[in-house]
């Protein structure tokens, strides 16, 4: 259950615009509330047993923190990011450079893709997000980087602007999703795919309790979504909550914070 990560401290942390509908320039947000929650996160990690790297934070870049959007990570291979925004611009040559100075066989992005925002590893293929935000020509370009079959899926509420916000992979063989954010068939394609899935409710998506991290076994996931918690653990999972309610107000969770390095 051992999994390597890669993080990056909030030491920039803030909300100076909005490119998902969960940021408010104009709400008071704590810094340092944002370094210790993260700060906890992180040494949960290294509690469970995982390994974490660091990336150094760059000033001017307030969403830096949310790693997993930085690239996607598949038997050494690195899939880089290219940001929608011209907001997170800098931040996918940033993770690209870090990955080539640690010995990883890195690829520059063609199309607009946000890393693991949208590309979760699922056993032997990958769940892909477009619609918000990655490219669907981004899944086509994955699919022949790392040798994998690519399911897309359709994502239709902006609340749910990555997959990784909408969708959490518990296991091999399975997930634990919201159906309405959603479009129908990609809503018949989990049911296919997972008939076993676990089911979150409107109000476990709202506090984004998806944007998980799964060893297999534990789940590490917001504290606030306290139904999906004991959905997992009558799943035979165990979960891990933990506050982050002040990455929150960007629209990230545990999950946006992990970017999981798969040598």
């Amino acid at each position: 259950m051992s999994r390597r990560y890669l993080m990056c401290r909030p030491t920039y942390f803030a909300v100076d615009y909005a490119i998902n509908p969960w940021m408010d320039p104009t709400a008071p947000v704590d810094a340092d509330l944002a370094v210790a929650q993260w700060t906890r996160l992180y040494e949960l990690y290294l509690s469970l047993g995982h390994t974490v790297d660091l990336i150094d934070p760059i000033p001017g870049l307030p969403d830096m923190v949310f790693a997993a959007n930085g690239a996607t990570v598949v038997d050494g291979t690195v899939y880089g990011a290219q940001f929608r925004h011209p907001e997170r611009a800098d931040e996918g040559p940033a993770y690209l450079a870090w990955f080539e100075r640690n010995g990883f066989t890195v690829h520059a992005p063609k199309s607009v893709n946000e890393g693991e925002g949208d590309l979760l590893l699922a056993g032997g293929h990958l769940l892909a997000g477009t619609g918000l935000r990655t490219e669907l020509a981004a899944h086509a370009e994955a699919q022949e980087l790392f040798g994998r079959p690519v399911i897309t899926l359709q994502l239709v509420d902006p609340r749910y602007y990555h997959l990784d916000t909408a969708l959490t992979v518990l296991s091999q063989d399975n997930v634990a999703y919201y159906p309405g954010a959603f479009s129908p068939g990609s809503q018949a394609v989990l049911r296919r795919l997972y008939p076993d899935g676990v089911i979150a409710t409107a109000a476990d998506a709202a506090v984004l309790g998806l944007n998980a991290v799964s060893d297999g076994h534990r789940v590490v996931l917001p504290s606030a979504a306290t139904r999906l918690a004991a959905e997992l653990a009558s799943k035979g999972f165990q979960p891990v909550p933990v506050d982050v309610s002040e990455l929150h107000k960007a629209g990230g969770g545990p999950k946006c914070c992990t970017l999981e390095v798969r040598s």
